[in-house]
């Protein structure tokens, strides 16, 4: 039995097995990311957990199971660059101090099946917020097929200095409020705190680069916390067990130090100089702008300083669009309902990239930053099965991936 439909945790046992037969996916088209052109109509073979053929017809082997999916688009799984699934709507200085690892965890691992159940296959969970590495069990209970979710790249904690973004300055200090990030104030101490990350089963190193912002006047400020030494230092440890950095820096000087120092991306980005950008553009490295958060969190608060700050961002990405910085599509989804999104690629769209290059950027980006390349993002040979199904053409209409109809993952049909 393939088709689970709104899949319940009880039916644990059924994720780790193995498709019996081959399947053939059919629908009346098929998007080529690569090419960018739709295919019609669009056909994709499936062996096990693996891509065998795709195009306009595939071989029908026999005793194949044939999945007709109408006036549907094929696309590969969606990928979701920053998440938190850890997080959920609400306060969230309260619930990490509220909720114990054991409740955040189960939080957790809801949240991975309602991302999954709304087309994103991959994602990158970019700090559990005070959880510690609780999210090396999610992610090793997805993999061994127990538990239903996403393919993950995890980083545990984030880190953060003493006094910095994500530690409880609000609260009485005598009361010991533990921060959301795991402290690190200088570069001997970020050595050792990455060691332990990478022991506890982190995939990356999430870093609080900058923080807390103001914007007055136009004029965005906020202090850097790491100097581009610390920064640097920071990235060769991580790439001693080669692995990479991913920071949280939204303006300068701190994105500079970050892209001096070699990170993977650039999370947030609301504002970068033209020298960052630059650099980012030759050296590839990704900015994550999380426009999903930002418009939440403005409609939600209805406070006029919400919406000057999303209005700025808006105005920086379309510079940064301009001068050639390289996208990947990410959220920050937590704060706002897990499985809902697909909104940041409708909102990338909306605010300066056609939906084509919304797509290469979740898609094709979004599995290099997720070092996947060539595994996932695109409908290939030897790919793996992570494929949606939606309605009507994504090239034409990006709102249709809020809207997703059918999701595999693995060759594993989770939604139809």
């Amino acid at each position: 039995m393939r088709n689970f439909g709104l899949i319940l945790i009880g039916c644990m046992t059924a994720f780790a097995q193995t498709p019996p037969r081959p399947i053939v996916l059919h629908a009346a088209r098929l998007l080529d990311i690569e090419s960018g052109k739709i295919v019609t109509p669009g056909e994709v073979l499936v062996r096990g957990e693996r891509i065998a053929e795709a195009g306009p017809s595939v071989t029908h082997e026999a005793g194949a199971e044939i999945i007709d999916l109408g006036d549907r688009t094929l696309m590969p799984g969606l990928i979701d660059a920053h998440v938190h699934l850890f997080l959920h709507p609400g306060a969230e200085d309260l619930q990490t101090i509220q909720e114990s690892i054991p409740q955040r965890t189960i939080t957790a691992l809801l949240a991975a099946r309602d991302d999954l159940m709304a087309g994103f296959t991959a994602e990158r969970d970019m700090g559990t917020e005070g959880a510690g590495s609780a999210d090396t069990a999610v992610r090793n209970g997805i993999n061994k097929g127990l538990i239903p979710g996403p393919r993950l790249r995890i980083s545990g904690n984030a880190i953060s200095i003493l006094g910095g973004h994500e530690d409880a300055i609000n609260y009485n200090p005598e009361q010991h409020i533990f921060s959301n990030a795991t402290y690190a104030n200088n570069a001997m101490e970020l050595t050792t705190v990455i060691r332990l990350q990478f022991k506890e089963g982190a995939d990356f190193i999430k870093i609080y680069e900058t923080g807390r912002d103001s914007l007055h006047n136009g004029a965005f400020t906020t202090p850097y916390q790491f100097t581009e030494a610390e920064m640097t230092a920071a990235v060769q440890e991580a790439a001693r067990s080669g692995k990479r950095v991913a920071v949280h820096a939204t303006g300068e000087p701190g994105a500079g130090y970050a892209v001096n120092a070699g990170v993977s991306s650039v999370d947030h980005a609301y504002f970068l100089s033209d020298e960052t950008m630059r650099l980012m553009r030759d050296k590839q490295i990704y900015a994550v702008p999380t426009f999903a958060i930002g418009e939440y969190f403005a409609e939600e608060s209805k406070s006029p300083s919400q919406r000057e700050s999303l209005d700025f961002h808006i105005t920086q990405f379309r510079k940064q669009l301009a001068a050639g910085v390289p996208m990947a599509v990410g959220s920050d989804v937590g704060p706002f309902p897990h499985g809902t999104q697909a909104r940041e690629y409708v909102a990338m769209v909306k605010y300066g990239m056609t939906p084509l290059a919304a797509l290469q950027a979740g898609l094709l980006n979004g599995a290099k930053l997720l070092e996947w390349d060539g595994q996932i993002g695109a409908l290939k040979s030897s790919y793996y099965a992570d494929i949606i199904a939606v309605p009507g053409d994504p090239l034409q209409d990006i709102s249709v991936l809020q809207k997703v109809a059918f999701v595999m993952k693995g060759g594993v049909v989770f939604k139809r």
